[in-house]
């Protein structure tokens, strides 16, 4: 046979062979998992760290691939990438959601297909999931609520920036707090959903400012909350004499904000991406994982942020 024509038949059948793996085969290349993780968006410093997290800890372990994708703030599309997920064929999925309802039915579709899946931060309508990790946010919003009356005396005017409230944290981050800041002395005069987003922030509060003369606390469900709420008061002079309070305390991002003066205090919110990747390797290997794994919180003020903050009990 010609040697040119027994080449090109060699890399067609190579390239047929190749062709025929699936995605997760390809990814996995000398791994023996290959895991699946879908974020439902890299907008948020604190969701570019959990991925960072999650990769961290893959990084210790060869046997196993992690092949992420990120569905920009958009339900549809991470609904898809979950179903392309299962298509491919991963060992395992970490979902991290944006919405609680419409992601459920996807996840449940993967977990009945007999795909494990770790649902990360945000929880899902209930329990067709295999291990769930996260703090505990109503727990966080109560400890918000309480620490703003104790340094308040239990009086003043409150705004409330809310995390997107089709999710599950800023529905909890916000029960939490009302229930902290019940009675007469404490008001919330002012609130709106954020969606998580600092530059949204920013103008919800530059309403608040524009419709209320006073304005004593800020409670943002997450730190670019806080922050852009800081920046818009510090935009009309008014930064002075208010508390703002944020959650997430990431070393760059809250905990420099109260070190700088901006935020009075930040709660911790652990990415859970360490904790995923062992639960996940737990998992893979046919050891028995909780259904629930509740992570621990700490509150970062300029008192106490140079111990390491304080644990919440």
């Amino acid at each position: 046979m010609n040697r040119k024509i027994l080449l090109a038949l060699l890399a067609f059948i190579i390239c047929l062979t190749g062709c025929s793996r699936s995605p997760a085969s390809k990814a996995g290349a000398g791994a023996r998992w290959v895991i699946g993780m879908s974020q439902c968006n890299l907008g948020e410093p604190w969701r570019v760290q959990m991925n960072a997290d999650v990769a961290a800890a893959a990084a210790r372990h060869p046997e196993i691939k992690v092949i992420y994708k990120d569905a920009q703030n958009d339900t549809l599309r991470q609904r898809a990438h979950i179903e392309e997920f299962v298509s491919a064929g991963v060992n395992l999925l970490i979902v991290s959601p944006k919405e609680a309802q419409p992601l459920t039915e996807p996840v449940a579709r993967a977990y009945r297909a007999g795909i494990p899946v770790i649902v990360l931060d945000r929880a899902l309508v209930g329990e067709e999931y295999t291990t769930f990790i996260g703090a505990d946010n109503r727990r966080i919003g109560r400890a918000a609520g309480e620490w703003i009356r104790k340094v308040t005396g239990g009086k003043g005017k409150l705004v409330e920036l809310k995390g997107l409230m089709t999710s599950t944290p800023g529905q909890d981050r916000h029960s939490g707090f009302r229930e902290a800041i019940q009675g007469p002395g404490l008001e919330v005069i002012f609130e709106a959903d954020m969606k998580w987003l600092e530059p949204e922030s920013r103008k919800e509060m530059e309403s608040a400012l524009a419709r209320f003369a006073k304005i004593d606390v800020v409670y943002a469900h997450n730190d670019p909350g806080a922050h852009g709420a800081y920046l818009a008061a510090l935009a009309s002079g008014r930064h002075k004499g208010t508390l703002f309070v944020g959650i997430d305390a990431l070393p760059q991002e809250g905990q420099a904000y109260v070190r700088q003066g901006m935020l009075s205090a930040t709660f911790l919110y652990p990415t859970g991406g360490a904790e995923a990747i062992d639960t996940a390797l737990k998992i893979l290997q046919g050891q028995p994982a909780p259904k629930k794994i509740t992570l621990g919180s700490r509150l970062f003020t300029p008192e106490n942020i140079d111990k390491g903050g304080e644990a919440l009990q």
